[in-house]
C-alpha cells in the first residue's frame, strides 16, 4: 500500500515489506544494536524519548519497523493523561516502542504497573534491553508467552487484578478472544478501557463487531456454538498465519464466552500508521454491565 500524502512535512517509515517477511527476520536485533551503538548513547540513557527517537530512526532510515508510531501513539498517551491507569496492559510488545512510550505516560500519571505481553522471547528480549536503557525498568514489566496464557497465569498469581487501560496490537484474531478471555476473569469492568491498534489497517471484524455489539447482541451470539478457527477466518493469510516461522498452527479458544452483560461505547480514532498509511485505533469504553439475567443464563 502506498504511502499517504496526509500530514505535510511528516517523515515517515520506511515502507511495509510485501509478504510476511516484514519482521522477525533479524531486524529486531538490529536494532538493539543500532541503538546502543548510537552516537549518542549517552544522551540516550535514561531518557524514554530520546530511546524512542532512535527507533524512529533506525524505522525511517533502515527498515520497517510495526511499532505504532508516533501519531497513533499521540491518541493512547492522551488517553493515559485522561484515564491516569494504576495498571495498564499491552498484548504484543515487539520491540517495546509502545511500552517505552506508554509506560513513560503510566508513570508520569501516575500509575503503578505497565505489564508487556510478548510472545516471541527475542522481541520480549529486546524489549527488556531497552526498558532497562530507559530506566522504566521500576513500571514496565515484561512477560513472554501467548498473552492467554500470561493473562491467566498473572491473574492466577495475584499479580494482575484489573486492568484499568488495555492496549491490543497483537495476533490480531486473538484480540477478541483475549478480551473475553479478561471479561471473564472479571479483569475488565466498567472503568476500563481499551485502545486497539490496526482496526483500519489490516482491520480487525470480529473485534469491531464484538465491542459495538449491544448487550441483546451479545448473548444471543454467546447462546450459540462458534466453531474453531471462526475469528482467524476473517483475516487474508498475511495476517492469520505471520507468525507460521515460529509455530505450527496458532490455535485459539472458541469456548471462552466472556462476559456478554458489559456495555461497551467504541469509536475508531483515524490516524496514520508510520510509514504514512492510513490506519486507526478502536477506542472502546466499558461505561456499565447489565446484570438482570444472566441468573436466568
Amino acid at each position: 500500500m502506498a504511502q499517504s500524502a496526509g500530514i505535510q512535512g511528516q517523515n515517515w517509515y520506511m515502507p511495509q515489506e510485501e509478504g510476511i517477511a516484514f519482521f522477525d527476520d533479524g531486524r529486531e536485533i538490529e536494532l538493539l544494536h543500532f541503538v546502543f551503538n548510537h552516537p549518542s548513547i549517552s544522551q540516550i540513557r535514561g531518557s524514554p524519548h530520546k530511546v524512542l527517537e532512535a527507533i524512529d530512526e533506525y524505522g525511517k532510515t533502515k527498515k520497517y519497523l510495526m511499532n505504532v508510531g508516533e501519531l497513533k501513539g499521540k491518541i493512547v498517551t492522551e488517553l493515559i493523561k485522561e484515564v491516569k491507569p494504576q495498571t495498564m496492559v499491552e498484548l504484543g510488545g515487539y520491540v517495546g516502542y509502545s511500552a517505552l512510550l506508554f509506560g513513560d505516560a503510566v508513570k508520569q500519571s501516575g500509575g503503578k504497573r505497565y505489564f508487556s505481553l510478548e510472545r516471541n522471547p527475542e522481541f520480549g528480549a529486546v524489549i527488556m534491553a531497552l526498558v532497562e536503557l530507559a530506566g522504566l525498568s521500576d513500571v514496565v514489566k515484561v512477560v513472554i508467552g501467548p498473552s492467554d496464557q500470561s493473562i491467566q497465569r498473572l491473574h492466577a498469581e495475584g499479580s494482575l487484578k484489573h486492568i484499568d487501560l488495555m492496549f491490543l496490537d497483537h495476533y490480531k484474531p486473538a484480540y477478541t478472544t483475549d478480551l473475553k478471555l479478561c471479561e471473564s476473569l472479571n479483569l475488565i469492568t466498567p472503568g476500563s478501557v481499551l485502545a486497539a491498534d490496526n482496526c483500519i489497517k489490516p482491520g480487525n471484524p470480529p473485534y469491531l463487531e464484538y465491542v459495538r455489539s449491544s448487550v441483546k447482541q451479545k448473548r444471543e451470539r454467546s447462546k450459540q456454538s462458534t466453531a474453531a478457527g471462526a475469528d482467524q477466518a476473517a483475516f487474508s493469510d498475511r495476517y492469520r498465519g505471520q507468525y507460521a516461522k515460529r509455530l505450527d498452527e496458532e490455535k485459539l479458544s472458541s469456548d471462552i464466552k466472556g462476559n456478554p452483560n458489559l456495555v461497551y461505547e467504541s469509536k475508531m480514532v483515524n490516524s496514520f500508521e508510520p510509514t504514512g498509511v492510513p490506519d486507526g485505533v478502536e477506542i472502546t469504553r466499558c461505561v456499565g454491565e447489565d446484570k438482570w439475567p444472566r441468573s436466568k443464563a
